[in-house]
């Protein structure tokens, strides 16, 4: 019956990305920024409820910028945890540009795409995520650079944080963690991380019932005073502290 229930539930989530493409594709050209945000918030709230995850806010959700976000990483599913929460612009990798569906829909929803292994790129990057900032932006940034195993923190790479310094903009630290719900313990089902495939991610977390999303907010730290390094490093153990700890 599980493996029913995920088929079923991997074809409505399937028409779900194509009604979202399709909006994206005719309705967002002539959209007002405000509006776009709302449905980008409300198709990733509905994703989730098809997929029956469960949604939880610790904290508020910023409603406007200037702000960068940073967050620990965890699976494929946080950015559409994040906008669940509260609409931002993500960084994410320049593969999602290219792939099909996802990368069009990334795009309406105003990612700024990033060459990783590319300092050049990065310092383009910052440049863009400033001129955000300074529009009164909220901008979302994975610190980590890469998924991890959601008990610990990897370090945060502090070349994302100069966009802060250089708006100025305060950061706010959040903290993303998937629990299940029937007994409260941390659930790796979502994880993707090492040789795993995307499909035996998704495939784990519709065939893992009881799932709930966390997003923990914390108080934002100005950027007055502070070297990109150590501030990466505070924001890291901010970040540590938001997630809850296991019973």
């Amino acid at each position: 019956m599980k493996a029913v229930t995920a088929l079923w539930l991997l074809l409505r989530g399937g028409a779900h990305i194509a009604r979202g493409w399709w909006t994206i594709r005719t309705r967002f050209p002539t959209l007002p920024q405000a509006e776009r945000e709302a449905r980008v918030q409300q198709w990733a709230r509905q994703f989730l409820r098809l997929w029956r995850i469960d949604l939880q806010v610790n904290g508020q959700a910023p409603a406007r910028g200037p702000l960068l976000l940073v967050s620990n990483h965890i699976s494929w599913l946080d950015i559409l945890v994040l906008h669940a929460a509260g609409f931002c612009r993500f960084v994410s990798k320049a593969d999602v540009q290219r792939w099909p569906v996802i990368g069009p829909m990334a795009t309406g929803a105003g990612t700024l795409y990033i060459a990783r292994d590319s300092r050049r790129d990065a310092l383009r990057v910052v440049h863009h995520m400033r001129d955000a900032l300074a529009r009164g932006e909220v901008v979302a940034v994975f610190p980590e650079g890469t998924t991890s195993d959601g008990l610990t923190l990897l370090p945060f790479h502090a070349n994302l944080i100069q966009a802060a310094i250089s708006a100025p903009a305060p950061v706010m630290p959040v903290a993303l963690q998937f629990i299940d719900r029937r007994d409260g313990r941390m659930s790796t089902a979502p994880m993707y991380i090492g040789d795993q495939t995307l499909l035996e991610s998704v495939w784990r977390t519709l065939t893992t019932p009881g799932l709930r999303a966390v997003v923990t907010y914390g108080a934002p730290q100005s950027p007055d005073g502070r070297e990109r390094r150590e501030w990466a490093a505070a924001l890291r153990e901010a970040v540590g502290a938001l997630r809850s700890p296991q019973p």
